[in-house]
């Protein structure tokens, strides 16, 4: 009995290996419930002491849900940094990138699955630390344009999503470094993106620097949106902003295939990716 053969064309290929690779990550998810706590409770604790710091200096109620964003968007960047950024690498060290290099499908494919997966994840992770810590602190909100807030979201997304797939293949290049490299910028973003305060109290240059990191921009056109005073503490106009994300969204995602591209060459060339030639 002969076995058939599917053969697929390139555009149902790509989707299919972005839907394998999208799977586990949204199963395993609902298998191991674990995280609820861990991912849930435990960032709630680090939010609720900046919240307690702002009331006990009478600071305005915004500011909470100012900590309560920053911690539901911390679970985004946390997503990026050790599931998107350091997977390559990890996927090296398990013997599966070589199958990824050596397959028919395309890399970019693979991130992008893993980008989807660990997207619809962290969401359902954010919106509960979201929805418990607006609840326990009684955090209110005015959003005057609820399509303009979940666009801008959507946008940063995609920024930030084609962020970690760029650095996926630059952490690849360090090797060994990775970690060390994860851990080196972790603390740093949280500072200076402005997760549980205005990042405008930065000044305009270190705030535009900033920028670089869509969660920086994201955030402030979300709080902007969502808080009656939050236009007056807002770095640039939403406007300005959006049309940041939209750079952003094009230059990260372009820069993450080309990347990909150079190190997909850098493995048929040299057989190993790695900093080094020898």
């Amino acid at each position: 009995m002969q076995t058939k053969i599917t053969k697929f064309d390139g555009t149902r290929q790509f989707l299919m290996t972005i839907i394998g690779r999208a799977y586990p990550r949204v199963v395993g998810a609902l298998r191991d419930l674990n995280w609820v706590f861990f991912d849930t409770f435990l960032p709630l604790l680090t939010s609720a002491g900046y919240v307690y710091v702002y009331r006990s200096l009478g600071a305005p109620q915004e500011y909470v849900g100012f900590v309560i964003f920053g911690g539901a968007m911390l679970a985004f960047w946390m997503n990026i940094l050790w599931t998107m950024s350091s997977q390559l690498y990890w996927e090296k060290e398990t013997g599966n990138l070589a199958l990824y290099v050596a397959s028919p499908t395309s890399m970019m494919a693979i991130l992008l699955g893993m980008a989807i997966g660990g997207l619809l994840a962290t969401t359902l992770r954010a919106s509960m630390i979201l929805v418990i810590g607006s609840w326990l602190l009684d955090v209110q909100y005015v959003v005057m344009d609820p399509w303009l807030l979940f666009a801008v979201f959507l946008l940063t997304m995609v920024a930030l999503y084609g962020m970690g797939m760029m650095m996926a293949s630059l952490f690849l290049l360090f090797n060994r470094e990775a970690w060390h490299l994860a851990n080196l910028i972790q603390a740093p973003t949280m500072l200076f993106s402005g997760f549980y305060f205005p990042v405008k109290v930065f000044g305009f240059w270190p705030a535009m620097i900033s920028s670089l990191i869509p969660l920086t921009l994201g955030l402030d056109a979300m709080r902007q949106l969502a808080f009656p005073s939050g236009a007056s503490l807002g770095f640039l106009s939403v406007q300005a902003e959006v049309g940041i994300l939209a750079l952003l969204s094009v230059l990260y995602v372009d820069g993450s295939y080309f990347v990909l591209k150079y190190m997909e060459g850098r493995a048929v060339r040299y057989g190993k990716i790695t900093d080094r030639l020898s």
